[in-house]
C-alpha cells in the first residue's frame, strides 16, 4: 500500500501553471501536517510548504504570492497550485506527511520550467 502518491508534474514554460497533487490514506489526513518538498539536481530537499491538518499553513519565502497549499481532508488529497513559474522552480517535487511515530514521503513528481 502507498501511503502518498503524487501526480501532476511536467514541463511548463515559464509564466506559466501546474497543480500537483498528493493522495494519501485516511489515518494520514485525520491528524498529520502535510509539507510540500522539493529538490533541485545538486542541491538539497527543500521546504516549499505546509499545512496543518486545521488548515494553517506556511510558505517558503522564495513561492510567497506564487504557490497555494490547499487540503482536503475528507477526499485526502493535498493540492500545490503553482502560478507564474520560474525556471529556479524547476525540481523534483515530494509530499510529505510527518506524524508522532512516522515520517512519510512519496515517490516525487517532476516540474520542469522551460520555454
Amino acid at each position: 500500500q502507498v501511503d502518498l502518491e503524487e501526480s501532476g508534474g511536467g514541463l511548463v514554460q515559464p509564466g506559466g501553471s501546474l497543480r500537483l497533487s498528493c493522495a494519501g490514506s485516511p489515518r494520514i489526513f485525520r491528524t498529520y501536517p502535510m509539507h510540500w518538498y522539493r529538490q533541485a539536481p545538486g542541491e538539497q530537499r527543500k521546504l516549499v510548504a505546509g499545512i496543518t491538518s486545521g488548515g494553517v499553513t506556511e510558505y517558503a519565502d522564495s513561492v510567497k504570492g506564487r504557490f497555494t497549499i490547499e487540503r482536503d481532508n475528507p477526499r485526502t488529497v493535498i493540492y500545490l497550485q503553482m502560478n507564474n513559474l520560474r525556471s529556479e522552480d524547476t525540481a523534483v517535487y515530494y509530499c510529505h506527511a510527518e506524524g508522532d511515530m512516522e515520517e512519510l514521503w512519496g515517490q516525487g513528481t517532476q516540474v520542469t520550467v522551460s520555454s
